[in-house]
């Protein structure tokens, strides 16, 4: 079974699919060909854009001929192979031309989100050497930037007007597979964000996962992802492989994630399939019980374990089950649940998705058995795995031990082959010799009715090595009192352990979270 000639491999069991499977990447492969040209080709009249908030639908011919005259555009400002164009703008056309347009010249996307600040965005531009940015206006004039001389910049309300003159045919730079196409800056949960850098292939790599997770849909479905487009969740795993598979997409622009908002957008627009990562589902179980949206189809989330209570919640209010996965942005789409060709198991992240190998590893890069706890990895070379990272030879060299990239995460896999996910490395909580998941706190926690959100970390103690402490943000009309602590500390002694339970637990107004809404641990540890 070839991928590239057959995206639409219809459902069956796992290791049916894994046997069939076979990865094939071409030597000249460009991810605007891949997705938006050959919908063209094939249903040009399709609508591939839809921005409800402009009234505004374009089909997948008009975007293969406006991101062509981009491409003229930017190649009139002196765009090369291999330069890099940073893009400041909510989900929108301009965005999506924008992203179309730099992989026909060749050039590198660097995709930024609109929440930075200004430190955070010069730090990126300046650090993967960009030299033109396009940009919201009002996000970066609202951030006082002084740009570095050398940065060009294209205001977002100039885009369309600058295509009128420019021709509407643009010849593809004939890319490689392996040339780099994207390169998105890690969100940062354990330190300074490090430049990963991604090939055209990587969007051969993500299908599979993407495949299995919307369900297997069929000719026509309607895609909204709640992570926008500046992360690999948004991009890759929703608008790229949606338009890859000749698939609408909508775009609607939010600074934050309202899920009042996100609720009536999924009812109004007959939504089929959306991605929402798990932040977004904690705030839609806050509004209690509330209506399914009649036309979704399928739901997909991942950036850290949801929790058996979470998915119940999902499961009763929004009528299907969600199908997790994981990944990174070096390596996505690795693992995850596919429930028309598995069951899912409860905590458990999910089998690999066909074509990946991922296995326990120990620090010598040996395989583990079933039931131990290793490292997780992914067996190279696969498509979907980074070329690297940006002016940083040394920390990619330590990404890998032999053939595996090491992923960073801690985990099992049971004799089905269910990976269950344990913590980051660098997050597990060794303390009087137990070595503690936070996450597994966390759960514990979330079973109590006054928490909406918690972090758990460790903390050093002269006694114990580390101690459990959990930040803890409160549901509406709650207050943390004595009694409170110590109700939640009795709820992880009974689910966990008496070795986990938080000595500490501090109530917060708000916790520390990534734009793409993981916690950011390193900021609660000090």
């Amino acid at each position: 079974m070839s991928l590239v000639d057959n995206l639409r491999f219809n459902p069956a069991p796992r290791a049916v699919l894994a046997q069939q499977f076979r990865w094939e990447v071409p030597a000249l492969y460009n991810i605007a060909d891949a997705t938006v040209k050959k919908a063209a080709q094939r249903t040009p009249g399709r609508i591939g854009l839809v921005e409800p908030q402009l009234g505004r639908q374009t089909t997948f011919a008009e975007l293969h001929t406006l991101s062509s005259r981009l491409a003229n555009v930017l190649q009139a400002h002196g765009l090369q192979p291999g330069d890099r164009v940073g893009l400041l703008m909510g989900q929108s056309l301009e965005l999506a031309l924008a992203h179309l347009a730099v992989y026909k010249t060749g050039a590198i996307t660097l995709p930024l989100s609109v929440l930075f600040g200004e430190d955070a965005l010069l730090y990126r531009l300046e650090h993967s050497g960009a030299r033109l940015l396009i940009a919201d206006r009002g996000t970066l004039q609202a951030l006082n930037t002084n740009l570095p001389a050398e940065i060009g910049v294209i205001y977002q309300d100039q885009v369309l007007d600058l295509l009128q003159a420019a021709q509407p045919s643009f010849e593809t730079h004939p890319t490689q597979a392996e040339d780099p196409a994207i390169l998105i800056y890690t969100s940062g949960t354990t330190g300074k964000p490090k430049g990963v850098l991604l090939p055209h292939r990587t969007i051969i790599g993500h299908l599979p996962g993407f495949r299995l997770f919307c369900n297997f849909p069929g000719e026509e479905a309607r895609y909204w992802s709640a992570a926008d487009w500046a992360w690999i969740g948004g991009l890759l795993n929703v608008l790229l492989c949606a338009w890859a598979h000749g698939y609408t997409v909508v775009a609607y622009r939010t600074r934050r994630f309202d899920p009042e908002e996100a609720l009536h957008l999924l009812h109004d627009q007959g939504v089929t399939h959306t991605f929402l990562f798990p932040t977004a589902l904690k705030l839609l179980r806050q509004l209690g019980r509330v209506k399914a949206p009649p036309a979704l189809q399928s739901i997909h989330s991942g950036g850290e374990p949801l929790g058996a209570e979470l998915l119940a919640w999902v499961q009763e209010n929004l009528g299907l089950p969600v199908n997790e996965f994981y990944g990174q942005t070096e390596a996505n789409l690795l693992v995850g649940n596919s429930y028309t060709t598995d069951p899912i198991r409860p905590g458990s992240m999910g089998l690999p998705y066909p074509g990946h190998r991922v296995e326990i590893i120990d620090e010598a890069g040996q395989p583990l058995p079933p039931g131990e706890v290793g490292e997780i990895a992914l067996r190279t070379p696969d498509p979907v795995a980074f070329l690297g990272y940006w002016n940083n030879p040394q920390a990619t060299q330590q990404k890998y031990v032999g053939p595996y990239l090491k992923t960073g995460d801690l985990g099992s896999k049971d004799e089905a082959g269910y990976l269950w996910f344990k913590a980051r490395a660098d997050d597990l909580i060794k303390a009087a010799g137990y070595r503690i998941s936070p996450f597994e706190v966390e759960e514990a926690l979330l079973h109590h009715p006054a928490v909406a959100m918690v972090a758990v970390v460790g903390m050093p103690d002269a006694e114990r090595g580390q101690r459990v402490v959990a930040h803890v943000k409160l549901c509406e009309g709650q207050s943390g009192s004595p009694a409170l602590t110590q109700a939640l500390q009795e709820e992880v002694r009974r689910r966990v352990g008496h070795h986990a339970y938080p000595r500490e637990i501090h109530f917060v107004d708000e916790l520390p979270l990534t734009t793409t809404g993981k916690i950011q641990r390193f900021k609660l540890r000090g």
